[in-house]
This record gives C-alpha cells, sequence and structure tokens, in this order.
C-alpha cells in the first residue's frame, strides 16, 4: 500500500530561506500581518487533511470511478468523496485566499499553492472537484457583473456550491473558434444556451447541492472564429435573488468518460438544451474572461504533476530502501542480508534522484508563481504589479508544460524502481502513472503551451519578459562568481543564458521567413526555458545550503539539497544541450515528408 508525508520542511525552505515570503508579505497591506508561525500553523493543518483524509480515498475512487444514473443523470462519486468534501468545507479550506468580500479568509495564494500541492499528492481525482471551482470564483471575481458576484462568489468561497468551466465540444478542442453552442438573448436580459460539450471535469456530481457552469457560447450576431465567442454563467439549478435554488435548469450530464486514470473524477459530456444564463464580460470577449481561469486551471495543472512526482518519489525511495536484490557492483554492502538494498545500484539512484530534483525544483518554481500573483494581486505599487503579471504571463506555461512532461518521466521511473511490482495496481505506483497522463493533455495540451511561450510570451514582446527573468540569473552569477563553490552550478546556469540569448535571436529570424520554424521549435525550446528556470532556483537553492553548512549548521537536509543540486546540474540540466541542436534542426526535416504519409 502507497503512503504520503507531507514536504512541509522543504516548503518552509522554499518559503522561508529561499524566497523570504514574509519579507515581500509586509510589503502588502492586505498580508503585513502573517508571519511564519501562522504559515507553518495553516500547512501543518492542510497536510493532515491531505494525509489523512483523501490520501485513504485515492486507490478506492481509482477503483470504483463514478456512475451516471441514466433517469436522472445524476453522478455518483466513489465511497467517502461526499464526506471527505464536506469534510473539506467545514475546515473552511475553500476559503483560504478568497477575498473577504466574499467571505474568504484572505491568505496569500503562495499559502494556498502550497496545500494544494499536498492535495494533488494525496488525491488528485478528489481535489479537482474543488480546484476547478477556483477558476470559476477567479473568472467572475474579475470580469462578473455585480449581481453575480452577489450571487454566486459566496457559495463559491464557502464551498457551498462548486464551479466548471465547459469549453469542449465533439468537433472542437484547441481550436475553440469553432464551436457551434448557441445563446440566444432573452426579453428578460438572460439567455438560452444549446450546444455539447465533453471532457468536462467536475462536471456533475453528488457533493453539493449546486454546479456553476461558465460556458462559452455564441450570440446569433457572432463573427465566426474566436472573436466571436462569448461566456455565460449557467446554474445548475436556478437561482433565486436570495440565493436559494429554484427548479432544475436545463443543462445536465449525458455520459461520462471512461479513461485511462483519474477514475474518482466525473469527465462528464454535459447537454445544454436551452439552459438559462447570463452574461460574463463583454459581449464576443468571452476568451478574454475566460482566460483568467484557464491560466489559473494551467497553473493548476503544473501543481497537479508537482504532486504526484512527489508522492510517487516518497513511495520509491521507501521501496528501494527496504527491496533487497543482488550485490553493489563495488562489492558487498550488508553482509548480514543475503542480498544489498536496491539503493545501492547506481541506476535506481538515478531513478530517485531524477524524481527528486524535479519535485523539488518544480516546488521551487511553483511558489515562486504563486508569490509573483500576491505581488499582481495585493501590492499596492502599480509598477510591481504590472512587472508580476508580465512573469507570470511568461512562467505559466512552464509551470504546465515543464512540470507535467517532468512528472512523467519521474512516475514512470518510480514505477521501474519497484520493477514488476510497480506494474500492479497493489502498491499503487501505476495509478500515478495513468493519472500523470493526462496533465500533459488537457488545458492546452503541452504543444499549445509551448507554442504560447515561444510565439506570444517570448516572439511576441521581443523577448522584454524573458530578458527581466535573465536579470535575476545575472544578479545570482555576479554574486557568486567568486565563489569556487557555487560554480559548478552558476557556471553552466550563466552559460546557458548567453545561449538563450542566441538561441532564441536564432529561431525569431528563422520565425521570419517561415511560421513553421516556430512550431518545429516550439517544445524544445519550451524545454530549455524550464531548465534555465529551473537551473536559476536548483541556484539560489545550492547557495542557501552552502551558507547553512559554512555556519555550521549540521542538519542533514541541507546536505541532501546540495547532493540533489549536484545531480541536477550534472545529469538533467545538459539535456539542454541536445534540445538546442534538434530545435536548431528546423522545420523542412518535418514538414517536407508527405510521402511518409500517402
Amino acid at each position: 500500500m502507497p503512503s504520503y508525508t507531507p514536504p512541509l520542511r522543504d516548503m518552509q525552505f522554499v518559503l522561508h530561506e529561499v524566497l523570504n515570503v514574509t519579507a515581500d508579505f509586509k510589503q502588502m497591506p492586505n498580508h503585513a500581518d502573517i508571519d511564519a508561525d501562522t504559515l507553518a500553523a495553516v500547512l501543518e493543518e492542510g497536510g493532515k487533511f491531505a494525509s489523512e483524509v483523501i490520501f485513504p480515498l485515492n486507490q478506492v475512487g481509482d477503483a470504483q470511478g463514478c456512475t451516471l444514473s441514466r433517469d436522472t443523470h445524476n453522478v455518483t462519486t466513489p465511497d467517502g468523496f461526499k464526506a471527505a468534501y464536506a469534510q473539506y468545507v467545514q475546515g473552511g479550506w475553500p476559503s483560504l485566499s478568497a477575498d473577504p468580500a466574499y467571505g474568504g479568509q484572505g491568505l496569500p495564494v503562495v499559502v494556498n499553492q502550497c496545500f494544494y500541492e499536498m492535495l494533488n499528492s494525496a488525491n488528485q481525482a478528489w481535489t479537482m472537484y474543488p480546484g476547478l471551482t477556483h477558476g470559476a470564483y477567479e473568472a467572475l471575481h474579475a470580469h462578473g457583473t455585480d449581481a453575480q458576484k452577489a450571487l454566486y462568489l459566496p457559495k463559491l468561497t464557502s464551498g457551498e456550491w462548486t464551479g466548471t468551466m465547459c469549453l469542449t465540444e465533439p468537433h472542437c478542442g484547441t481550436d475553440l473558434g469553432l464551436l457551434r453552442t448557441k445563446a440566444e438573448p432573452q426579453a428578460d436580459g438572460s439567455y438560452r444556451i444549446t450546444g455539447n460539450k465533453i471532457f468536462i471535469s467536475a462536471g456533475e456530481h453528488d457533493l453539493v447541492n449546486n454546479i456553476v457552469h461558465l460556458v462559452l457560447a455564441r450570440l446569433p450576431d457572432a463573427s465566426a472564429g474566436s472573436k466571436g465567442i462569448s461566456l455565460f454563467v449557467v446554474s445548475k439549478f436556478h437561482v433565486h435573488a436570495d440565493g436559494s435554488l429554484g427548479e432544475r435548469n436545463g443543462i445536465y450530464c449525458g455520459g461520462l468518460e471512461h479513461k485511462m486514470g483519474i477514475h474518482g473524477n466525473a469527465t462528464c459530456q454535459m447537454v445544454l438544451d436551452g439552459a438559462v444564463g447570463t452574461l460574463v464580460g463583454q459581449p464576443h470577449k468571452g476568451l478574454a474572461a475566460m482566460f483568467v481561469m484557464m491560466n489559473a486551471a494551467r497553473i493548476g495543472v503544473g501543481m497537479q504533476s508537482l504532486g504526484l512526482t512527489e508522492v510517487a518519489y516518497q513511495n520509491a525511495v521507501r521501496y528501494a530502501k527496504d527491496r533487497r536484490q543482488s550485490r553493489s557492483l563495488t562489492g558487498v554492502k550488508d553482509p548480514s542480508q543475503a542480498a544489498d538494498s536496491i539503493l545501492v545500484h547506481p541506476d535506481v539512484r538515478k531513478m530517485l534522484l531524477t524524481a527528486r530534483a524535479y519535485a523539488e525544483g518544480g516546488r521551487a518554481l511553483a511558489l515562486h508563481c504563486a508569490l509573483l500573483i500576491d505581488h499582481e494581486l495585493s501590492h499596492p505599487d502599480d509598477a510591481v504589479r504590472a512587472d508580476a503579471a508580465q512573469q507570470v504571463a511568461l512562467l505559466t506555461p512552464i509551470v504546465k508544460a515543464f512540470l507535467t512532461d517532468n512528472a512523467w518521466t519521474a512516475t514512470s521511473a518510480c514505477l521501474q524502481v519497484f520493477g514488476g511490482h510497480g506494474f500492479i495496481r497493489e502498491w499503487g505506483m501505476e495509478q500515478y502513472v495513468r493519472d500523470a497522463r493526462i496533465n500533459i493533455i488537457y488545458e492546452g495540451t503541452n504543444t499549445i503551451q509551448s507554442l504560447d511561450l515561444l510565439g506570444r510570451k517570448v516572439l511576441g514582446d521581443q523577448g522584454a519578459a524573458l530578458k527581466k527573468f535573465g536579470a535575476h540569473i545575472s544578479a545570482l552569477v555576479l554574486a557568486e562568481q567568486d565563489n569556487d563553490e557555487m560554480a559548478e552550478f552558476v557556471k553552466p546556469l550563466a552559460k546557458l543564458a548567453q545561449q538563450m540569448t542566441q538561441f532564441t535571436g536564432e529561431i525569431g529570424y528563422k520565425a521570419m521567413q517561415n511560421a513553421d520554424e516556430v512550431g518545429a521549435a516550439a517544445v524544445d525550446y519550451l524545454r530549455v526555458a524550464g531548465h534555465l528556470v529551473f537551473g536559476y532556483f536548483w541556484a539560489r537553492m545550492a547557495q542557501v545550503a552552502l551558507q547553512k553548512i559554512a555556519a555550521g549548521n549540521c542538519d542533514p537536509f541541507y546536505q541532501a539539497k546540495l547532493q540533489t543540486a549536484r545531480f541536477y546540474f550534472a545529469k538533467l540540466f545538459p539535456e539542454t544541450a541536445s534540445l538546442m541542436l534538434t530545435a536548431r534542426a528546423g522545420a523542412a526535416v518535418l514538414m517536407e515528408t508527405d510521402a511518409v504519409f500517402v
């Protein structure tokens, strides 16, 4: 049976020793009184909920899945899910970082992200039910009318209701400009919405008595393409002005998808049959409003994969310590036993260290992004808010794609540590691999994230945002240029930062001649950018560890951090060289291949 221990020590390290979040909080009036003890108390209790309440339900949910009643269109979640959700609501967890104006606790986003990492480690499928609500809350908070906010946000904040986003249709996934769902204006200012949506996570379930759907649809006068899309809020039940529920609305689940993973989450085919909704934001500007939710979801998907990487690593390293097979190549290590622990074998260590490096690097990046979001939302200086928003936009596709690709590698490697035992259900490892696979696909495939990064976020602003991140690297390299102990970290980082400038310029120049050059290079480019960002944070973490050791701190945590940093720079970071070679190979070897596909 798998196990899970919340990584509170490493979270505290990143929050306070690397990011120094409380110093930043003092610059934000909303968070100025939050101290390290408060954060520790919240995360400790959050870890208990994750590990003691929803972790035991992970394999249950995977085995049972969800069931749909064809008569009532109601969906029943696996055993224990509903009770766990009630406990989640009772504990006040849905409101953790929500606006106090709507009943939220107003804690920093970075706290919520730590909590959600633990939830995702414990049970990704369950966590998707409340997780999607955050995105719906953010979209309505940013673009809803005062009436919509008053009607929906208190219930979403408390967790009494949950939320979804309804984008995809059977014929259109990535290309939302093709969607056909229609919205007909009514005399009372509402709209009647008709169409079919698929792949709607948490679209129908029994955890709450109402679900708030954000739906993309077309008005009668809409132009073709993505510029003709509007956003609507559609409640499962009609909602009276006082917040009480009326009759069932014309939206229901027509079918459940049978999936490779995340069985405990209801992935629904939603039917809108004249469902009543109200417009969110401006007509034909729905994608802009929905992108608030989509960007939150993309970072959320990165957190899903971070959680899976962590829990897979924990279980694999525990197994490796206990499993005895063969002897060390350098001689017997434990003569009292018939065989040595498999931890003596170099390749086993490589697999484990890969997962650990990706988990701890991902945690540093994810929490850095969360702190940037806190700056964007709460800092009193307009310039700081704008700069933070620009950096969040740059890093979001990296969080989504790099962390999810890494999780697929890491969970597979951790399964491999178990050998044949990893391939059977008893140990739980194969579930982590299956669950991790969807994260590369939904909320914009990783190819879409790569195109977004290279095309929009880098070439689209002539590299301005990337240069600002590069300034952090330059400052670190300058500060440590005479420190021999940091050379193994800052020298390769400085080299890649310099190469990145030329690499980006080359692709940009080629793209001006042939747009397919962006598509051909984008996936490799994002991975190089991901290592650039990870390299920076791993160098920062090594810097802190070296300083602590030099000051006489004997906590083995710092030695472990330093050893993992050395592994990362020696074994994972050099991937960038081959990636730049393949990116530079260009589009011709891909596009001049028509004979292959005859």
